[in-house]
Protein backbone atom coordinates (compact mmCIF):
# COMPACT_ATOMS: atom_id res chain seq x y z
CA UNK A 1 0.00 0.00 0.00
CA UNK A 2 2.74 2.22 0.43
CA UNK A 3 4.24 1.95 -2.85
CA UNK A 4 1.20 2.27 -3.81
CA UNK A 5 0.56 5.84 -2.13
CA UNK A 6 4.39 6.90 -3.12
CA UNK A 7 2.90 5.84 -7.07
CA UNK A 8 -0.09 8.52 -6.22
CA UNK A 9 2.44 11.30 -4.96
CA UNK A 10 4.77 10.85 -7.82
CA UNK A 11 0.90 11.48 -11.17
CA UNK A 12 0.25 14.39 -8.56
CA UNK A 13 3.85 15.49 -9.11
CA UNK A 14 4.70 14.31 -12.94
CA UNK A 15 0.95 15.90 -14.21
CA UNK A 16 1.89 19.69 -12.60
CA UNK A 17 4.85 19.36 -14.91
CA UNK A 18 3.86 17.80 -17.86
CA UNK A 19 0.13 18.50 -18.62
CA UNK A 20 0.36 22.13 -18.68
CA UNK A 21 3.02 22.00 -21.34
CA UNK A 22 0.97 19.36 -23.99
CA UNK A 23 -1.76 22.05 -23.31
CA UNK A 24 0.03 25.02 -24.22
CA UNK A 25 -3.35 26.97 -25.56
CA UNK A 26 -4.84 29.51 -23.13
CA UNK A 27 -7.96 28.27 -21.72
CA UNK A 28 -9.65 29.53 -18.26
CA UNK A 29 -10.57 26.61 -15.73
CA UNK A 30 -13.55 26.54 -14.01
CA UNK A 31 -12.53 26.58 -10.10
CA UNK A 32 -9.53 29.08 -11.11
CA UNK A 33 -9.82 31.29 -8.12
CA UNK A 34 -12.37 29.34 -6.29
CA UNK A 35 -13.67 28.31 -2.82
CA UNK A 36 -14.87 24.79 -2.80
CA UNK A 37 -17.37 23.30 -0.09
CA UNK A 38 -18.32 19.94 -0.89
CA UNK A 39 -20.47 17.24 1.37
CA UNK A 40 -19.95 13.58 0.73
CA UNK A 41 -20.49 10.38 1.87
CA UNK A 42 -19.81 6.78 0.80
CA UNK A 43 -18.74 3.18 1.86
CA UNK A 44 -15.71 2.28 4.03
CA UNK A 45 -13.83 -1.36 3.34
CA UNK A 46 -11.36 -2.29 5.81
CA UNK A 47 -7.46 -3.92 5.17
CA UNK A 48 -7.38 -5.01 8.93
CA UNK A 49 -5.98 -8.61 10.58
CA UNK A 50 -9.65 -9.91 10.30
CA UNK A 51 -9.75 -12.04 7.16
CA UNK A 52 -13.19 -11.15 6.49
CA UNK A 53 -14.02 -7.65 5.15
CA UNK A 54 -17.42 -5.54 5.35
CA UNK A 55 -18.68 -2.47 3.96
CA UNK A 56 -19.28 0.49 6.42
CA UNK A 57 -19.80 3.99 5.73
CA UNK A 58 -18.40 7.40 6.69
CA UNK A 59 -19.18 11.20 6.00
CA UNK A 60 -17.13 14.06 5.75
CA UNK A 61 -17.23 17.76 4.77
CA UNK A 62 -14.02 19.81 2.82
CA UNK A 63 -13.36 23.19 1.89
CA UNK A 64 -10.80 23.64 -0.85
CA UNK A 65 -9.41 26.75 -2.57
CA UNK A 66 -8.05 26.54 -6.07
CA UNK A 67 -5.24 28.80 -6.69
CA UNK A 68 -5.95 31.45 -10.16
CA UNK A 69 -5.25 29.31 -13.18
CA UNK A 70 -5.74 30.05 -17.02
CA UNK A 71 -4.85 27.08 -18.30
CA UNK A 72 -6.33 23.21 -17.99
CA UNK A 73 -4.88 22.59 -14.93
CA UNK A 74 -4.86 24.02 -11.35
CA UNK A 75 -3.49 23.64 -7.76
CA UNK A 76 -5.73 23.77 -4.41
CA UNK A 77 -5.41 23.11 -1.12
CA UNK A 78 -7.65 21.20 1.13
CA UNK A 79 -8.92 20.59 4.23
CA UNK A 80 -11.83 18.48 5.83
CA UNK A 81 -13.38 16.81 8.86
CA UNK A 82 -15.78 14.08 9.16
CA UNK A 83 -16.79 10.81 10.56
CA UNK A 84 -17.43 6.87 10.42
CA UNK A 85 -16.67 2.93 10.65
CA UNK A 86 -14.46 0.20 9.51
CA UNK A 87 -16.02 -3.13 10.13
CA UNK A 88 -14.48 -6.99 9.86
CA UNK A 89 -14.62 -10.60 10.99
CA UNK A 90 -12.46 -13.48 11.29
CA UNK A 91 -14.43 -16.64 13.03
CA UNK A 92 -10.40 -17.87 14.45
CA UNK A 93 -10.77 -14.30 15.97
CA UNK A 94 -11.63 -13.46 19.48
CA UNK A 95 -14.14 -11.71 19.70
CA UNK A 96 -15.14 -12.77 16.13
CA UNK A 97 -16.18 -9.31 14.97
CA UNK A 98 -15.02 -5.47 15.33
CA UNK A 99 -16.52 -2.06 14.49
CA UNK A 100 -14.05 0.89 14.84
CA UNK A 101 -15.77 4.28 15.15
CA UNK A 102 -13.60 7.06 12.95
CA UNK A 103 -13.45 10.62 13.45
CA UNK A 104 -10.66 12.73 11.66
CA UNK A 105 -9.39 16.05 10.19
CA UNK A 106 -7.04 16.15 7.43
CA UNK A 107 -5.81 18.27 4.48
CA UNK A 108 -3.35 18.25 1.30
CA UNK A 109 -2.79 19.34 -1.91
CA UNK A 110 -5.35 18.38 -4.62
CA UNK A 111 -4.66 19.14 -8.09
CA UNK A 112 -7.69 19.71 -10.85
CA UNK A 113 -7.50 18.86 -14.92
CA UNK A 114 -9.77 20.19 -17.25
CA UNK A 115 -11.54 17.33 -19.80
CA UNK A 116 -13.47 20.04 -22.21
CA UNK A 117 -16.21 22.38 -20.17
CA UNK A 118 -17.77 19.95 -18.00
CA UNK A 119 -15.49 17.09 -16.83
CA UNK A 120 -12.70 17.85 -14.38
CA UNK A 121 -10.23 14.58 -13.03
CA UNK A 122 -8.50 15.34 -9.90
CA UNK A 123 -6.06 13.62 -7.55
CA UNK A 124 -5.50 14.56 -3.84
CA UNK A 125 -2.37 13.26 -1.23
CA UNK A 126 -2.49 14.73 2.38
CA UNK A 127 -2.23 13.42 5.81
CA UNK A 128 -5.42 12.79 8.51
CA UNK A 129 -5.43 13.09 11.99
CA UNK A 130 -7.51 10.47 12.87
CA UNK A 131 -9.25 9.60 16.81
CA UNK A 132 -10.30 5.49 16.46
CA UNK A 133 -12.06 3.38 19.36
CA UNK A 134 -12.44 -0.41 18.38
CA UNK A 135 -15.95 -1.68 19.70
CA UNK A 136 -17.22 -5.18 19.54
CA UNK A 137 -20.53 -5.85 18.12
CA UNK A 138 -22.07 -5.82 21.26
CA UNK A 139 -21.42 -2.60 21.72
CA UNK A 140 -18.63 -3.97 24.24
CA UNK A 141 -14.84 -1.92 23.46
CA UNK A 142 -12.52 -3.94 22.36
CA UNK A 143 -9.73 -6.32 24.95
CA UNK A 144 -6.68 -4.46 23.91
CA UNK A 145 -8.91 -0.74 23.76
CA UNK A 146 -10.26 -1.62 27.22
CA UNK A 147 -6.48 -2.29 28.80
CA UNK A 148 -5.47 0.87 26.42
CA UNK A 149 -2.32 -0.53 25.20
CA UNK A 150 -1.80 2.00 22.41
CA UNK A 151 -2.91 4.98 21.68
CA UNK A 152 -5.96 5.54 19.53
CA UNK A 153 -4.73 9.03 18.24
CA UNK A 154 -2.34 8.84 15.09
CA UNK A 155 -1.40 10.66 12.15
CA UNK A 156 -2.77 8.75 8.81
CA UNK A 157 -2.04 9.12 5.22
CA UNK A 158 -4.01 9.73 2.51
CA UNK A 159 -4.50 9.19 -1.31
CA UNK A 160 -7.54 10.26 -3.56
CA UNK A 161 -8.77 9.84 -7.30
CA UNK A 162 -11.76 11.45 -8.36
CA UNK A 163 -14.07 13.77 -10.76
CA UNK A 164 -15.86 16.49 -10.80
CA UNK A 165 -19.05 16.76 -13.36
CA UNK A 166 -20.35 20.52 -13.76
CA UNK A 167 -23.92 21.31 -13.16
CA UNK A 168 -23.60 24.44 -13.43
CA UNK A 169 -21.42 27.72 -12.84
CA UNK A 170 -20.96 26.80 -9.13
CA UNK A 171 -22.52 23.20 -8.45
CA UNK A 172 -20.82 20.04 -9.49
CA UNK A 173 -21.61 16.50 -8.48
CA UNK A 174 -18.47 14.71 -7.14
CA UNK A 175 -17.30 10.73 -7.40
CA UNK A 176 -13.74 9.91 -5.14
CA UNK A 177 -12.24 6.94 -4.33
CA UNK A 178 -9.08 6.79 -1.84
CA UNK A 179 -7.37 5.10 0.63
CA UNK A 180 -6.07 6.14 4.21
CA UNK A 181 -2.96 4.57 5.30
CA UNK A 182 -2.52 3.75 9.28
CA UNK A 183 1.40 4.12 10.71
CA UNK A 184 0.01 1.10 13.03
CA UNK A 185 -1.96 -1.73 13.20
CA UNK A 186 -4.33 -1.57 15.56
CA UNK A 187 -7.27 -0.30 14.03
CA UNK A 188 -8.95 -3.83 14.91
CA UNK A 189 -7.58 -3.85 17.75
CA UNK A 190 -5.48 -6.72 17.24
CA UNK A 191 -1.90 -6.13 16.40
CA UNK A 192 -1.20 -9.81 14.23
CA UNK A 193 1.46 -10.07 11.36
CA UNK A 194 3.53 -7.33 9.93
CA UNK A 195 1.17 -5.58 7.89
CA UNK A 196 0.05 -1.99 9.39
CA UNK A 197 -3.95 -1.61 8.67
CA UNK A 198 -5.54 0.72 6.33
CA UNK A 199 -9.10 1.19 4.59
CA UNK A 200 -10.61 1.77 0.91
CA UNK A 201 -13.21 4.44 0.80
CA UNK A 202 -15.74 5.98 -1.86
CA UNK A 203 -17.76 9.01 -1.43
CA UNK A 204 -19.87 10.89 -3.81
CA UNK A 205 -21.46 14.33 -3.31
CA UNK A 206 -21.80 17.93 -3.85
CA UNK A 207 -19.49 20.48 -4.25
CA UNK A 208 -21.03 24.35 -4.40
CA UNK A 209 -17.78 26.81 -5.34
CA UNK A 210 -17.71 30.59 -4.85
CA UNK A 211 -15.88 33.94 -5.03
CA UNK A 212 -14.64 32.70 -8.06
CA UNK A 213 -14.54 34.30 -11.68
CA UNK A 214 -16.35 33.78 -14.48
CA UNK A 215 -15.16 33.83 -18.35
CA UNK A 216 -18.60 34.54 -20.10
CA UNK A 217 -17.28 33.76 -24.01
CA UNK A 218 -14.91 31.03 -23.43
CA UNK A 219 -11.80 32.97 -24.41
CA UNK A 220 -9.84 31.91 -21.56
CA UNK A 221 -9.37 35.91 -19.92
CA UNK A 222 -12.30 36.28 -17.14
CA UNK A 223 -15.10 38.61 -17.09
CA UNK A 224 -13.26 41.00 -14.19
CA UNK A 225 -10.03 41.17 -16.89
CA UNK A 226 -11.95 41.25 -20.29
CA UNK A 227 -12.50 44.16 -22.24
CA UNK A 228 -14.18 42.39 -25.35
CA UNK A 229 -16.90 40.27 -23.33
CA UNK A 230 -18.68 39.27 -26.48
CA UNK A 231 -15.68 37.73 -28.54
CA UNK A 232 -17.18 34.83 -31.10
CA UNK A 233 -16.38 31.45 -29.84
CA UNK A 234 -12.83 30.23 -30.86
CA UNK A 235 -11.03 33.71 -31.59
CA UNK A 236 -7.33 34.10 -30.34
CA UNK A 237 -7.46 36.94 -27.79
CA UNK A 238 -5.32 39.03 -26.06
CA UNK A 239 -4.53 39.42 -22.68
CA UNK A 240 -7.20 42.10 -22.35
CA UNK A 241 -9.94 39.83 -24.21
CA UNK A 242 -9.69 41.33 -27.24
CA UNK A 243 -9.49 39.46 -30.43
CA UNK A 244 -5.64 39.19 -32.08
CA UNK A 245 -5.10 42.38 -34.46
CA UNK A 246 -1.22 41.37 -35.47
CA UNK A 247 -0.60 44.23 -37.75
CA UNK A 248 -2.38 47.14 -35.62
CA UNK A 249 -4.22 48.33 -38.00
CA UNK A 250 -7.89 48.34 -36.14
CA UNK A 251 -9.06 45.45 -37.87
CA UNK A 252 -9.06 42.53 -35.81
CA UNK A 253 -6.71 38.82 -37.39
CA UNK A 254 -10.43 36.90 -37.86
CA UNK A 255 -11.91 39.27 -40.14
CA UNK A 256 -8.63 40.50 -41.57
CA UNK A 257 -8.39 39.73 -45.41
CA UNK A 258 -4.98 41.97 -45.69
CA UNK A 259 -2.73 40.48 -42.21
CA UNK A 260 0.44 42.05 -43.08
CA UNK A 261 -0.24 45.50 -43.16
CA UNK A 262 2.25 48.07 -42.37
CA UNK A 263 1.82 50.29 -39.56
CA UNK A 264 -0.09 53.51 -39.66
CA UNK A 265 -1.51 52.76 -42.96
CA UNK A 266 -4.88 53.30 -43.48
CA UNK A 267 -7.34 50.94 -44.04
CA UNK A 268 -10.98 49.72 -45.37
CA UNK A 269 -13.41 47.31 -43.00
CA UNK A 270 -11.48 43.82 -44.26
CA UNK A 271 -8.27 45.30 -43.68
CA UNK A 272 -6.78 46.28 -46.27
CA UNK A 273 -5.19 49.45 -47.31
CA UNK A 274 -7.36 51.93 -49.04
CA UNK A 275 -7.21 52.30 -52.63
CA UNK A 276 -8.96 55.58 -53.30
CA UNK A 277 -8.32 55.67 -57.24
CA UNK A 278 -9.28 51.84 -57.39
CA UNK A 279 -6.45 51.36 -59.57
CA UNK A 280 -5.01 48.03 -57.79
CA UNK A 281 -2.09 50.47 -56.08
CA UNK A 282 -2.38 51.06 -52.58
CA UNK A 283 -2.51 54.84 -51.59
CA UNK A 284 0.57 54.67 -49.52
CA UNK A 285 2.42 53.03 -52.61
CA UNK A 286 0.40 54.97 -55.05
CA UNK A 287 2.48 58.67 -56.22
CA UNK A 288 -0.42 59.12 -58.92
CA UNK A 289 -3.62 58.94 -56.43
CA UNK A 290 -6.03 60.35 -58.86
CA UNK A 291 -5.17 57.93 -62.11
CA UNK A 292 -9.04 57.66 -64.05
CA UNK A 293 -11.03 54.56 -63.43
CA UNK A 294 -10.16 51.81 -65.59
CA UNK A 295 -6.37 53.39 -66.94
CA UNK A 296 -3.37 50.74 -66.39
CA UNK A 297 -0.78 51.81 -64.22
CA UNK A 298 2.49 51.08 -63.14
CA UNK A 299 3.83 49.84 -59.68
CA UNK A 300 3.90 53.14 -58.56
CA UNK A 301 0.23 53.95 -59.30
CA UNK A 302 0.97 55.89 -62.44
CA UNK A 303 -0.71 55.37 -65.92
CA UNK A 304 1.52 53.51 -68.74
CA UNK A 305 3.73 55.49 -70.67
CA UNK A 306 4.97 52.22 -73.28
CA UNK A 307 6.88 54.72 -75.47
CA UNK A 308 8.66 56.92 -72.64
CA UNK A 309 7.52 59.98 -73.98
CA UNK A 310 6.24 61.38 -70.72
CA UNK A 311 2.30 61.15 -72.35
CA UNK A 312 0.57 58.54 -70.78
CA UNK A 313 -0.86 55.34 -72.77
CA UNK A 314 -4.65 56.64 -72.37
CA UNK A 315 -3.96 60.13 -73.88
CA UNK A 316 -1.19 58.99 -76.41
CA UNK A 317 -2.63 59.49 -80.27
CA UNK A 318 0.84 58.44 -81.16
CA UNK A 319 1.70 55.65 -79.03
CA UNK A 320 4.87 54.27 -80.72
CA UNK A 321 6.25 57.20 -80.64
CA UNK A 322 10.54 56.57 -81.01
CA UNK A 323 12.75 57.12 -77.77
CA UNK A 324 14.06 60.67 -77.48
CA UNK A 325 11.35 62.11 -79.40
CA UNK A 326 9.98 65.19 -78.18
CA UNK A 327 6.04 65.00 -78.20
CA UNK A 328 3.09 67.44 -77.87
CA UNK A 329 0.40 67.08 -75.21
CA UNK A 330 -1.24 64.42 -76.99
CA UNK A 331 1.98 62.48 -77.39
CA UNK A 332 2.74 63.02 -81.17
CA UNK A 333 6.18 64.11 -82.45
CA UNK A 334 6.51 67.85 -82.38
CA UNK A 335 6.22 69.56 -85.71
CA UNK A 336 7.64 72.80 -85.22
CA UNK A 337 6.92 74.34 -88.72
CA UNK A 338 3.83 72.72 -89.23
CA UNK A 339 4.90 71.13 -92.75
CA UNK A 340 3.21 67.70 -91.66
CA UNK A 341 6.79 66.36 -90.98
CA UNK A 342 7.96 65.79 -87.40
CA UNK A 343 11.02 67.71 -86.01
CA UNK A 344 12.84 64.40 -85.65
CA UNK A 345 12.68 63.52 -89.35
CA UNK A 346 12.61 67.39 -90.61
CA UNK A 347 15.72 67.78 -92.21
CA UNK A 348 14.33 71.19 -93.30
CA UNK A 349 13.22 72.73 -89.99
CA UNK A 350 11.84 76.03 -90.61
CA UNK A 351 10.36 76.15 -93.54
CA UNK A 352 7.67 78.70 -94.81
CA UNK A 353 4.16 78.21 -93.96
CA UNK A 354 1.79 76.68 -96.83
CA UNK A 355 5.26 75.27 -98.83
CA UNK A 356 4.80 71.81 -100.27
CA UNK A 357 7.66 69.71 -98.65
CA UNK A 358 8.93 66.22 -99.36
CA UNK A 359 9.30 63.16 -96.96
CA UNK A 360 12.36 64.79 -95.52
CA UNK A 361 10.24 68.41 -94.94
CA UNK A 362 12.18 70.04 -97.69
CA UNK A 363 10.50 72.31 -100.20
CA UNK A 364 9.50 70.23 -103.51
CA UNK A 365 10.71 73.55 -105.35
CA UNK A 366 13.24 76.31 -104.23
CA UNK A 367 11.66 79.90 -104.98
CA UNK A 368 13.41 83.04 -104.69
CA UNK A 369 13.30 84.89 -101.08
CA UNK A 370 13.49 88.72 -101.30
CA UNK A 371 15.44 90.05 -98.38
CA UNK A 372 14.00 93.12 -97.27
CA UNK A 373 15.79 96.49 -97.50
CA UNK A 374 15.32 96.76 -93.41
CA UNK A 375 16.31 93.55 -91.10
CA UNK A 376 14.72 94.76 -88.09
CA UNK A 377 16.46 92.74 -85.29
CA UNK A 378 14.09 90.48 -82.81
CA UNK A 379 14.76 88.95 -79.90
CA UNK A 380 14.60 85.12 -80.37
CA UNK A 381 12.02 83.04 -79.25
CA UNK A 382 12.65 80.53 -76.49
CA UNK A 383 11.43 77.51 -77.09
CA UNK A 384 13.63 75.43 -74.95
CA UNK A 385 14.87 75.77 -71.64
CA UNK A 386 17.40 73.84 -69.02
CA UNK A 387 17.25 74.67 -65.46
CA UNK A 388 20.46 72.58 -64.08
CA UNK A 389 19.79 70.43 -60.23
CA UNK A 390 22.95 71.12 -58.43
CA UNK A 391 22.29 75.46 -58.05
CA UNK A 392 18.84 75.34 -58.46
CA UNK A 393 17.57 72.26 -55.93
CA UNK A 394 19.01 71.38 -52.48
CA UNK A 395 20.45 68.23 -52.75
CA UNK A 396 18.50 64.86 -53.43
CA UNK A 397 15.50 66.78 -52.55
CA UNK A 398 12.58 68.98 -54.73
CA UNK A 399 12.86 71.93 -52.78
CA UNK A 400 13.93 75.23 -55.17
CA UNK A 401 16.65 77.13 -54.06
CA UNK A 402 16.20 81.13 -54.41
CA UNK A 403 19.18 81.08 -57.21
CA UNK A 404 16.82 79.41 -59.38
CA UNK A 405 14.19 82.36 -58.91
CA UNK A 406 16.18 85.05 -61.50
CA UNK A 407 15.72 82.68 -64.73
CA UNK A 408 12.22 81.33 -63.66
CA UNK A 409 11.21 84.84 -63.81
CA UNK A 410 13.12 85.97 -66.88
CA UNK A 411 11.27 82.95 -68.85
CA UNK A 412 7.72 84.01 -66.65
CA UNK A 413 7.75 87.05 -68.95
CA UNK A 414 8.03 85.50 -71.72
CA UNK A 415 5.61 83.17 -70.89
CA UNK A 416 2.87 86.63 -70.16
CA UNK A 417 3.63 87.83 -73.63
CA UNK A 418 2.75 84.83 -75.04
CA UNK A 419 -0.58 84.25 -73.35
CA UNK A 420 -1.58 81.59 -75.88
CA UNK A 421 1.55 79.83 -75.66
CA UNK A 422 1.75 75.85 -73.92
CA UNK A 423 4.63 74.68 -72.26
CA UNK A 424 5.78 71.14 -71.03
CA UNK A 425 7.99 70.58 -67.71
CA UNK A 426 10.18 67.68 -67.67
CA UNK A 427 12.48 66.59 -65.15
CA UNK A 428 15.78 64.55 -65.31
CA UNK A 429 18.31 62.65 -63.00
CA UNK A 430 21.44 60.91 -63.16
CA UNK A 431 21.49 56.97 -63.06
CA UNK A 432 22.23 56.70 -59.36
CA UNK A 433 19.59 55.09 -57.17
CA UNK A 434 16.35 53.35 -58.46
CA UNK A 435 14.36 53.68 -61.13
CA UNK A 436 11.89 54.16 -58.94
CA UNK A 437 13.33 56.87 -56.79
CA UNK A 438 14.91 58.78 -59.63
CA UNK A 439 11.08 58.98 -61.44
CA UNK A 440 10.03 59.64 -57.82
CA UNK A 441 12.28 62.89 -57.21
CA UNK A 442 12.44 64.15 -61.37
CA UNK A 443 8.68 64.59 -61.38
CA UNK A 444 8.97 65.98 -57.60
CA UNK A 445 11.31 68.87 -59.21
CA UNK A 446 9.34 69.27 -62.41
CA UNK A 447 6.16 69.79 -60.10
CA UNK A 448 8.49 72.44 -57.99
CA UNK A 449 9.22 74.44 -60.75
CA UNK A 450 5.39 74.23 -62.08
CA UNK A 451 4.16 75.22 -58.61
CA UNK A 452 6.41 78.40 -58.47
CA UNK A 453 4.80 79.46 -62.34
CA UNK A 454 1.03 79.23 -60.75
CA UNK A 455 2.14 81.07 -57.68
CA UNK A 456 3.20 83.74 -59.87
CA UNK A 457 -0.33 83.84 -61.49
CA UNK A 458 0.19 81.40 -64.38
CA UNK A 459 -2.38 79.17 -65.34
CA UNK A 460 -1.98 75.58 -64.48
CA UNK A 461 -3.74 74.14 -67.53
CA UNK A 462 -0.84 75.70 -69.94
CA UNK A 463 1.65 72.90 -68.40
CA UNK A 464 2.09 69.19 -69.22
CA UNK A 465 4.59 67.61 -65.79
CA UNK A 466 6.46 65.11 -66.64
CA UNK A 467 9.10 63.01 -64.69
CA UNK A 468 11.53 61.32 -67.05
CA UNK A 469 13.63 59.84 -64.32
CA UNK A 470 17.32 58.69 -65.21
CA UNK A 471 15.94 58.28 -69.36
CA UNK A 472 16.98 60.09 -72.20
CA UNK A 473 20.61 61.23 -71.20
CA UNK A 474 21.85 63.83 -72.86
CA UNK A 475 25.87 63.01 -71.35
CA UNK A 476 27.30 59.44 -70.16
CA UNK A 477 26.35 58.93 -66.38
CA UNK A 478 30.32 57.60 -66.18
CA UNK A 479 31.72 60.77 -65.37
CA UNK A 480 30.63 63.16 -62.42
CA UNK A 481 30.72 66.25 -65.44
CA UNK A 482 27.91 63.72 -67.42
CA UNK A 483 26.10 62.73 -64.51
CA UNK A 484 25.92 66.74 -63.81
CA UNK A 485 24.26 67.49 -67.56
CA UNK A 486 21.85 64.75 -67.16
CA UNK A 487 20.26 65.88 -63.55
CA UNK A 488 17.33 68.67 -64.04
CA UNK A 489 14.52 70.36 -65.51
CA UNK A 490 13.76 71.32 -68.92
CA UNK A 491 10.57 73.86 -69.94
CA UNK A 492 9.79 73.03 -73.60
CA UNK A 493 7.45 75.29 -75.46
CA UNK A 494 4.90 72.97 -76.92
CA UNK A 495 2.79 75.70 -79.38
Amino acid sequence: MRIFFSTLLLTLFTGALVFPQQNSGRKYNAFSGTMVLTVEAGPTIGQTDYSKTKADYMGRASLEYFLPAYSQSSFGIKAFGGGGYITGSDAALTPDLFRTKLSFLGGGIVYSLSLGDYVFPYIFAGATYLWFDPYQNNGVKMPNNIKGIYSKRELDYNGEFGFRFLLTSNLSFNITGGIQLSPNDYLDDAAIGTNNDFFYYTTAGFSFSFFGDHDSDGDGVPDSKDMCPNTPKGIKVDESGCPLDSDHDGVPDYLDKCPNTPKGVQVDKDGCPLDSDGDGVPDYRDICPNTPKGVKVDDLGCPLDSDGDGVPDYLDKCPNTPPNVSVDSEGCPLDSDGDGVPDYLDKCPDTAPGVKVDSTGCPVAAKPVLKPEKTVEEKPEVKHFTLSAGTNFAFGKSTLLPAAYPELDNLIKIMRDNPKSTWRIEGYTDNIGSDKANKKVSLERAQAVLNYFVSKGLNKKRFLVIGFGKARPVASNSTEEGRAKNRGVEIIRVK
